[in-house]
């Protein structure tokens, strides 16, 4: 595994459409893709928040390190969750302080970020990721989150996949509150997670077509589980229109997956 990031400041910019930056505040000429090379340290020491800077032929503004600028900014390798979908598993499967929460396929550690905020200091967040470059990343932007927020989960991550795991999760807690399965084939998965989850927590899917929708259905009635929900979210943008009112954003309807909540009852 690559080093993690180890930096304890991160700075903000933000360009005008949206496009946002997490630079490592380090006293040296670093190379920041979208910006080119400069002196993070030399350049935003003085730049408060709220503020402008000119870096090249660009202007940014300089925002705090919350959720949605490190979301927005995160390094990316592996197709991410966003915030509708986050939000919907946060909710449905009730995370919170001190909950304790396993996350198979994490990709680029776009939900992990969501989860990681939710769960706060008090909370455990247990990742598994098979791939190692993917893994690389994801570990990156968890690094970035836990040196900018105040509050941040115990994190234990394993490499492999997670019916392997299963052992070393126990090692780390008897059983979780929550379990999110975001791969490519979720029966497997779901029948050696199934047993990991405590009386009423709650074990998610993140399903591509509906045909994994079908066998995530099937494997957790097969496990034991109750299936509470299961179908997608739409998400629609509207935006002002050039000669007034408001009208829907052009782009594609917001359908991203397929979700699947069940319970151990």
């Amino acid at each position: 595994m690559a080093r993690l990031v180890t930096h304890h400041e991160w700075a903000v910019l933000a360009e005008e459409n949206g496009k946002t930056y997490v630079v490592p505040m380090v006293d040296e000429p670093t190379k920041i893709k979208g910006l080119g090379v400069f002196n993070p340290q030399s350049m935003l020491a003085e730049v408060a928040l709220g503020e402008p800077v000119l870096i090249g032929q660009k202007e940014l503004l300089r925002l705090p390190a919350r959720l949605p600028e490190l979301s927005r900014g995160m390094v990316r390798r592996a197709q991410t969750i966003g915030s509708k979908d986050a939000g919907f598993f946060i909710t449905r499967l009730g995370l919170g302080p001190g909950d304790t929460v396993l996350e198979a396929g994490i990709g680029s550690a776009g939900l992990s970020l969501y989860i990681a905020r939710a769960l706060g200091e008090t909370g455990t967040l247990i990742t598994v990721e098979p791939r190692s470059e993917h893994a690389e990343v994801a570990l990156e932007n968890l690094e970035r989150a836990r040196a900018c927020w105040p509050s941040f989960p115990r994190h234990h991550h394993l490499e492999g996949t997670v019916e392997a795991a299963t052992e070393a999760v126990q090692a780390v807690v008897p059983t979780v509150d929550a379990v999110i399965l975001d791969l490519p084939d979720h029966p497997p998965a779901v029948e050696a997670t199934a047993p990991l989850l405590a009386v009423g927590g709650r074990l998610a899917c993140y399903c591509p077509v509906t045909s994994q929708l079908e066998r995530a259905w099937e494997a957790c009635e097969a496990a034991g589980l109750t299936v509470e929900w299961a179908g997608e979210l739409m998400e629609r943008e509207w935006g002002r229109a050039s000669k007034g009112g408001m009208r829907p954003v052009n782009g594609p309807f917001g359908h991203t997956a397929f979700l699947l909540v069940a319970q151990r009852l």
